[in-house]
């Protein structure tokens, strides 16, 4: 078989549809290069490894530039990644530059899971790269990843990122629980995606009457998907069992004067700078949930 002038031909072929102004020109390009992949890896087997570096000096010649030897490298990994059976079937799911980033990934369920998220949140390569480097599919519970490569439907808390990701703008010497507070309204589509989905806010030290007193909900959010509302409490501190009885409190406040008949009971959320696990075994309500922050 004629491997180099395939390529070349395969090669041609996409760079006319890089021209072409539609929506089947990215799907095109990935299709090409994985194609392309299968035949530098079947001409590798026969020609050696050296045949990477002849086809490309003639490639760059007659074909472009941009088709150097890493270009053709990645192009046989991209092949030698997704030939596995669990992966093939979403070689046209993102773009090339999506694909880049997950080749250098080497558990497949990993990959699916990172292809997931990109298709569900519309992520962009950038977006993507975020994900990877603050170890999204790590900070979730490992059957939480499970459900989510295989599409199965997860609850609320399974979602939640631990730790929960905290950028920090700005010079602080010392994380005050305002400065916490602040550092994630400054940010907060991105501390709406650390909980998991479907987020919306509804205030910021909501407020609320107990008797004659008025209290402060740190923050409060409305989950669409769980038709739920959502207290979260900021502490800056180990967990503490005086921390569950305040959030129950705003929790059963809601439930009282907000929610509707036909939503879900609030959940409340500590956001803590160190959790205590004993204090979370010996909480009775299982609508509480306990996570870390880390400040990056």
């Amino acid at each position: 078989m004629d491997y180099y002038n395939e390529i070349k031909t395969k090669l041609i072929d996409s760079e006319i549809y890089e021209k072409v102004k539609d929506f089947s020109k990215e799907r095109n390009r990935v299709i090409a290069y994985y194609e392309i992949g299968k035949l530098l890896n079947k001409a590798g087997s026969i020609y050696g490894e050296n045949i990477i570096g002849k086809y490309s000096k003639l490639l760059m010649v007659e074909v472009g530039k941009k088709y150097n030897p890493r270009t053709l490298f990645r192009m046989r990994k991209f092949y030698n990644v997704f030939s596995n059976e669990k992966l093939t079937p979403l070689v046209t799911q993102l773009t090339w530059t999506h694909y880049l980033l997950l080749i250098s990934i080497n558990d497949s369920d990993k990959i699916i899971y990172y292809i997931n998220l990109c298709v569900k949140f519309n992520l962009t390569k950038r977006d993507l790269e975020q994900k990877i480097k603050s170890n999204d599919y790590e900070r979730i519970p490992k059957l939480t990843r499970i459900n989510i490569v295989n599409k199965t439907e997860c609850k609320l808390g399974d979602l939640i990122r631990e730790p929960i990701i905290i950028r920090k703008f700005g010079n602080y010497e010392f994380i005050s629980e305002k400065i916490l507070h602040k550092l994630i309204l400054e940010d907060i589509e991105n501390f709406m995606r650390e909980l998991g989905d479907c987020f919306s806010f509804i205030g910021s030290e909501y407020k609320i009457k107990l008797g004659d007193n008025y209290n402060y909900i740190d923050l409060l959010f409305y989950n669409i998907k769980f038709k739920c509302y959502v207290v979260i409490e900021l502490k800056i501190t180990e967990l503490r069992k005086e921390y569950i009885g305040q959030i129950q409190t705003y929790m059963n406040y809601i439930d009282v004067n907000v929610k509707t008949s036909d939503e879900c009971k609030t959940i409340g959320i500590i956001i803590i700078k160190k959790n205590n696990k004993y204090v979370m075994e010996y909480c009775s309500d299982e609508r509480i949930i306990a996570k870390e922050y880390k400040i990056t």
